[in-house]
Formats: structure tokens, C-alpha cells, sequence
């Protein structure tokens, strides 16, 4: 048996109050079960944001990270959803530019009356996470310019 046979990874969510927090209380409320791998995070609108909380989720320990928001056109703050969109595009490619696996940052869209499709994408995020090995394979000794 590996040393990783046993290992779950760890993966922060940050959910749009409107929408996506919405479809994962649903989730919760309806009894759809989905991998208990999952934290989290609540903020009012998935354009808001910054993409450094996503560099400090990793920082400390997080080996994937999910960014949902409300679908095109439904966003109650009429067009964070595609800030989202846009600014997590750039840092995903720029991320996987630098090395880490594009499995290991996601971006979705969940409404408030999916709680059945939040399920499933955290399994799938999970499972997509899984495969690609604890984040800590990822990190390398820094190396001083005359090594």
C-alpha cells in the first residue's frame, strides 16, 4: 500500500450567496449526499472575488479550489458572474502556465434550484482532484539563482 492510498484532498468552494450557496443548502436540505472534501466559503458575489484568496487557499493547503456563480443572465448583481468568468480564466491559464494542473482550480455556474447538479459537481471536483495527487507533489525547493 502507497502512502497516498489514504489520502482525501482538501478543496475550498467559494459559492455566490445568491445562487450557488443557495443550491448547496438545497443539496443539504433535500439529503443529497456528495464528498465531505469540501469547505466552503460564502461570498455575495463570485465577481467580487479576489484572486489572491485563491493563491492563499493553496498556500495553505488546499489541493483544489472551486469558484461557482449564478448563470449567465441571473446574476443579482447584474454581471459579476462574467467578471468571475473572465478574471478566472486568466488566472487558471496563468496557473497552469506555471506548472499546477488545470483540474486543480474549476469554475462552474450552480442556480439556487440545482441542488442535485451542486452534488454532482462536487463529486466530480473531488474526484478530478483525486487523480491528480496531493498539491504538496506540486510544491519544489526553491532553487537560489548561482545553485
Amino acid at each position: 500500500m502507497d502512502g497516498n492510498s489514504m489520502w482525501e484532498p482538501k478543496i475550498v468552494a467559494f459559492l455566490c450567496n445568491w445562487c450557488s450557496y443557495a443550491g448547496a443548502d438545497l443539496a443539504g436540505v433535500s439529503r443529497i449526499q456528495y464528498g465531505p472534501n469540501i469547505r466552503i466559503i460564502r461570498v455575495p458575489c463570485s465577481g467580487r472575488i479576489n484572486p489572491l484568496y485563491i493563491l492563499k487557499a493553496f498556500q495553505n493547503g488546499a489541493d483544489g479550489v472551486l469558484v461557482s456563480g449564478c448563470h449567465p443572465g441571473d446574476c443579482h448583481y447584474i454581471s459579476g458572474n462574467l467578471v468571475a468568468r473572465r478574471k478566472f480564466t486568466l488566472l487558471k491559464n496563468f496557473l497552469v502556465y506555471t506548472g499546477l494542473e488545470p483540474e486543480r482550480i474549476q469554475f462552474s455556474w450552480v442556480s439556487a434550484s440545482e441542488g442535485q447538479r451542486f452534488a454532482a459537481l462536487m463529486d466530480k471536483v473531488i474526484a478530478d482532484v483525486r487523480k491528480t495527487g496531493p498539491m504538496e507533489n506540486q510544491i519544489k525547493e526553491p532553487r537560489l539563482a548561482y545553485d
